[in-house]
Parts: structure tokens; C-alpha cells; sequence
């Protein structure tokens, strides 16, 4: 397990120095002088001028990226344009409610989904499996941001039952109703692909030796549900999780941005509109880091329910 780690890691590497070379890449043809935002709109070409050599935007870009990499391995991400603070320090700020974030839309999500999708093949052709699909289908052509405003325009604004703007601090700190609407916007997405597969998965091993076995055996049809039939088919969908968890990531963006959740998502949008470059970077090269992160929880997840994948 501990080579198999180590070689992903590895993999991993030159994966997220390409993710960095084109962020830097498409950074350059934005137009914005990074050195004009600094001096202001005021100033003069020699201040630019001299603005520019001091961060050494007057290099080749070949150059620049060279040293961007090795401030970046050294732990420097640079300062911010905007606040003038350092990049690592506003990440510092942001990771917490991103990963708090995360964390509850997965929550929210998993169990809905693999409940939904166990029911769904237990009442094969049943007016529940034609509910619940009804239902996946739904949840599966919705945008994330059409759920939100949803949430934000009945629950939040009309009804008033919870807060739908801004972060009131950790969820063990009074925090958890602010998280509640971006969390359920942000899983909800998942719900439908993670019950769909989860019923096709279900339904191929409920006919399985095992399970007629553990039946034979006298067993609830509960435990063999759960505990036989469940677990087994849980390798796909256990993939389509850790793929659709990954793809969260873009999902955060666009929940952050509108119920202005302090996180590394919208860090790197309100970057990009001000053409804070060292920030943009850093916030695009956190986002990769976890997307690597969660691949590789994955194939370790993999041989925790199946050992044969390690053997093979």
C-alpha cells in the first residue's frame, strides 16, 4: 500500500507542474499589466517601468515560470496585488470553509444517493424505482446554480429559514446553518448519478451465488441487502464518487460565488476579475492539489473494499 501511494504521488507530480505551466500560460495573454494595477492608473511609465523590473515581468516567460516554480518549492507563492498580504496566508483563510464545504456536500450526497439507489433495486419496476429515477433524472439536468437560486429564493429569502449569504463561522462554533443551503446546493448534483449507478450496481449482485447463500442461510433481508449485496457493489460507485468528487471542485466555484461562502473557489474567481495573478495561481494550484488528493483516496478506498485490487 505504501508503494502504491508513493508511485501515484510521483504520478502526481508532473500532472500538477502541467496544470501550473498552462494557468501561468493562459495568465499571460490576460489583458491586464500586473504592474500597472500596482502603481495605479496615475502613474507613469517610469514607475511601471520600474515596477516591472522589481517583479521581473520584463523576463521571458520561460524564465518567469522557472522562478515561479522555485518559489513555489519553497513554500512562496508571492503577494497578493490587491490586499498586498501574502498568497499562502489568504489560502490559509479560505481551505478551512472550502474543505468544510466539501465535506457536507459529500454527506449530504453519499448516503442520499446510495440509500435512494438501494431502494430503487430492491423495488425493481415498482412505483419507488420509478420515483427515484424520475427523481435522478431530474437531479442529473440541473445545474448547480439553478438548484441554488432555488434554494436561495424559497428557503433562504421567502421562507426565511436559514441564512443564505456568507459564513458565520465553523460548524462546531454556531456555523452549521450557513453551511446548510451551499452544502445541499453542492451535493445535490450527485444525488442522481451516485442513485442510478448505485441501483445498476445493486441489481447485478443482489442475483449473485453469494447473496441466494446468505438468504439460504436464514438472514434478514436486511443485513443481506446492506451488508452482502451493498458492499460488493460498492467498487463502481465508490469510482463515479470519487471522479464526481473531484468534479465538485468546479461546483464549489460557482456555490461559493453566490452565497459568498469565503472559500478557495470564489478566492480565485474575484482573482481573475481583478487580475490579481499570484493569487489566481495559487488558488488554481490548491484546487489541482485536491483534485490529485481525492484520486488518489480513491485507489486506496479501492483496495479497503476489494484486496484483491492490491494483489493485482
Amino acid at each position: 500500500m505504501a508503494r502504491q501511494i508513493a508511485h501515484r504521488l510521483l504520478i502526481s507530480f508532473p500532472a500538477l507542474l502541467g496544470v501550473l505551466f498552462l494557468c501561468f500560460c493562459l495568465l499571460q495573454v490576460v489583458p491586464a499589466d500586473p504592474a500597472m494595477i500596482i502603481a495605479g492608473p496615475d502613474a507613469k511609465a517610469e514607475t511601471i517601468a520600474a515596477i516591472r523590473l522589481e517583479l521581473g515581468l520584463d523576463r521571458p516567460i520561460p524564465v518567469q515560470f522557472m522562478e515561479y516554480i522555485l518559489r513555489v518549492l519553497r513554500g512562496d507563492l508571492g503577494r497578493s496585488i490587491i490586499s498586498n498580504k501574502m498568497v499562502t496566508e489568504e489560502l490559509g483563510m479560505t481551505i478551512g470553509p472550502t474543505v468544510e464545504l466539501m465535506l457536507g456536500g459529500m454527506l449530504f450526497a453519499v448516503p442520499c444517493g446510495l440509500a435512494l439507489g438501494t431502494l430503487a433495486a430492491v423495488n425493481r419496476g415498482r412505483i419507488a424505482d420509478r420515483i427515484i429515477m424520475a427523481f435522478s433524472v431530474a437531479g442529473v439536468s440541473m445545474p448547480v446554480f439553478f438548484i441554488g437560486l432555488l434554494l436561495i429564493q424559497y428557503v433562504g429569502f421567502k421562507w426565511g429559514m436559514l441564512p443564505f449569504t456568507g459564513r458565520t463561522g465553523p460548524v462546531w462554533d454556531g456555523g452549521l446553518p450557513s453551511l446548510i443551503l451551499p452544502a445541499a446546493t453542492l451535493g445535490a448534483v450527485l444525488i442522481g448519478p451516485i442513485a442510478r449507478l448505485t441501483r445498476t450496481a445493486v441489481l447485478e449482485v443482489l442475483g449473485a451465488d453469494f447473496v441466494r447463500t446468505a438468504r439460504a442461510k436464514g438472514l434478514r433481508e436486511t443485513v443481506v441487502i446492506v451488508h452482502h449485496a451493498l458492499r460488493n457493489a460498492l467498487i463502481p460507485v465508490v469510482t463515479l464518487i470519487g471522479l464526481q468528487a473531484a468534479f465538485l471542485l468546479g461546483g464549489a466555484v460557482v456555490t461559493e460565488t453566490m452565497f459568498s461562502w469565503p472559500g478557495v473557489g470564489r478566492l480565485a474567481v474575484g482573482a481573475i476579475v481583478s487580475s490579481d495573478f499570484p493569487t489566481a495561481q495559487g488558488a488554481i494550484m490548491i484546487l489541482a492539489m485536491a483534485f490529485l488528493l481525492i484520486n488518489l483516496l480513491v485507489d486506496v478506498l479501492y483496495v479497503y473494499l476489494d484486496p484483491r485490487v492490491q494483489r493485482s
